[in-house]
């Protein structure tokens, strides 16, 4: 499946990551630029904040915005901004548990600033209540993660290993890992109304949609050699949203060498199904 398939380029920078679509808005980060970003906007907002790897939606409108340290939230409207989870080495993708809380994923980010080998990762349960507690670590590195529409699973990239399942079990601790699919490069993550899962590669060239037992539905053919996000979004949730980067430019960050080249790319196209709807987290921000 792509032949035909045409793509329109909303955005570019040096490495696109981090994309959020809440109806007409599409948010994203530039980890090399610094800030969040929204497509035909001229604001940036958090302009210090580098390394963003994960943007959530609260239900109040404020953004939630992962990187070093933690958790910062920020609200589009009023510019007013504060600390949701801080005292972490590093945080990258993010998604609501279905009940107001979130699940994210943590990284080694100084380590990756300075080109070495990351600390293993863990995923992390923050509830609406603000308990926090770790519920999987000795991960390879966390990436892209969503939650079933039934709160059975938890999907989960591990990039450099595999996309993996975890049940979801009583106070939203997980149970024992199974694997869908063998996959080194598995990096962004989106659910289609059919409760399919959509997965990006940090080296591969397409999309492939797997069934919640893993077992291949289609891929998709992409206008570049790798994607770090997908998403869905439009009226009828049939608009299909991918972050394009170079291969050589995930090599060098990781190896902690500049970018030099704004060759990372927001596409937009149509997709075969409508996504599923993303939940909001449910926190109560910049309050006593």
């Amino acid at each position: 499946m792509g032949a035909g398939i045409e793509f329109e380029c909303l955005a570019t920078g040096f490495y696109l990551e981090a994309l959020l679509v809440d109806g007409e808005d599409v948010w994203f980060t530039d980890v090399v630029e610094g800030g969040v970003r929204k497509v035909g906007g001229d604001r940036i907002l958090l302009p210090e904040r580098s390394m963003v790897g994960g943007l959530l939606l609260n239900e109040d409108g404020s953004l939630l915005v992962s990187g070093g340290g933690g958790i910062q939230w920020v609200h589009p409207a009023t510019h007013a901004f504060g600390n949701l989870v801080d005292g972490l080495a590093g945080v990258n993708e993010m998604r609501s548990d279905g009940a107001g809380g979130i699940y994210f994923g943590t990284i080694d980010l100084a380590a990756i600033l300075a080109g070495r080998r990351p600390a293993p990762s863990s995923i992390q349960h923050l509830s609406s209540e603000c308990v926090l507690s770790q519920v999987r670590g000795g991960l390879a590195f966390a990436n892209g993660l969503s939650v079933s529409a039934d709160g059975s699973f938890l999907y989960f990239n591990e990039s450099f290993k595999a996309v993996r399942a975890f049940p979801i079990e009583k106070g939203g601790s997980l149970g024992e890992p199974i694997t869908l699919l063998d996959m080194p490069d598995c990096d962004g993550m989106a659910l289609d109304a059919e409760g399919n899962l959509w997965i990006t590669g940090f080296a591969s060239g397409e999309l492939r949609c797997l069934r919640p037992d893993g077992s291949e539905v289609r891929r998709l053919a992409l206008p570049g050699k790798a994607c770090t996000n997908v998403r869905f979004g439009g009226a009828d949730l049939s608009d299909l949203y991918v972050t394009i980067v170079d291969p050589g430019s995930a090599q060098a960050l990781a190896e902690g060498q500049p970018l030099r080249d704004r060759n990372s790319v927001i596409y937009r196209t149509r997709s075969p199904v409508p996504g599923a709807p993303l939940a909001t987290a449910c926190f109560r921000l910049g309050r006593e």
